[in-house]
C-alpha cells in the first residue's frame, strides 16, 4: 500500500512540470479554420503532413461526446532525423504534432509540446541546432494559424 501511495505522489508530484512543458496558444479561429491554417502553413513551409485526427469524429463514432478537438502530426526528416540519429528513442515523439482544440467556454487552444522536452525525455543534446529549428518552426507554424490575416 506505501509502494502505491508513493507512486502516486511521484506522479501528482511531475503533473506540474508536465504541464510546463506545453506550449498553448489562443487561436481567434474555430478549430476547423485553425486546423486548415496550420495545416497550410506546414505544407507552404515544405513540411509533410502525415495525418490530421479529428478525436471529436473519434469519440462520436463510439457514441461518446467530446469538444471539437483535432491533432495534426508532421515533420521535416531534414530536423527529426538528426535527432534520431542522437537517440533513435526520440521517435517516439517525433513527428511534431500540434492538438487544437476548443474549451468548455469555446475558447480554442493551439498546444504542443516544448522540442527542449526531447532534451530530458531521450538524452539529447541540449545545445542541438535541430532542436531551435524545431523551436522556431512550431512558434512560426502556430502563430500563423492563429494569425489575423
Amino acid at each position: 500500500m506505501k509502494a502505491i501511495a508513493l507512486a502516486a505522489g511521484v506522479v501528482m508530484a511531475a503533473m506540474p512540470a508536465l504541464a510546463q512543458d506545453l506550449v498553448a496558444k489562443v487561436s481567434p479561429h474555430d478549430v476547423p479554420t485553425t486546423m486548415d491554417r496550420l495545416e497550410s502553413a506546414v505544407e507552404a513551409a515544405g513540411a509533410e503532413v502525415f495525418a490530421r485526427v479529428d478525436h471529436a469524429a473519434g469519440a462520436e463514432k463510439a457514441e461518446m461526446e467530446l469538444r471539437p478537438t483535432q491533432l495534426l502530426i508532421f515533420g521535416n526528416p531534414k530536423l527529426g532525423t538528426p535527432a534520431m540519429q542522437d537517440a533513435q528513442t526520440a521517435g517516439l515523439d517525433l513527428p511534431m504534432r500540434v492538438l487544437v482544440y476548443a474549451d468548455g467556454e469555446g475558447a480554442v487552444h493551439v498546444t504542443y509540446a516544448a522540442p527542449e522536452t526531447l532534451v530530458t525525455a531521450h538524452g539529447l543534446p541540449e545545445e542541438a541546432e535541430y532542436l531551435t529549428k524545431m523551436t522556431k518552426a512550431l512558434d512560426n507554424l502556430t502563430a500563423k494559424a492563429i494569425g489575423e490575416e
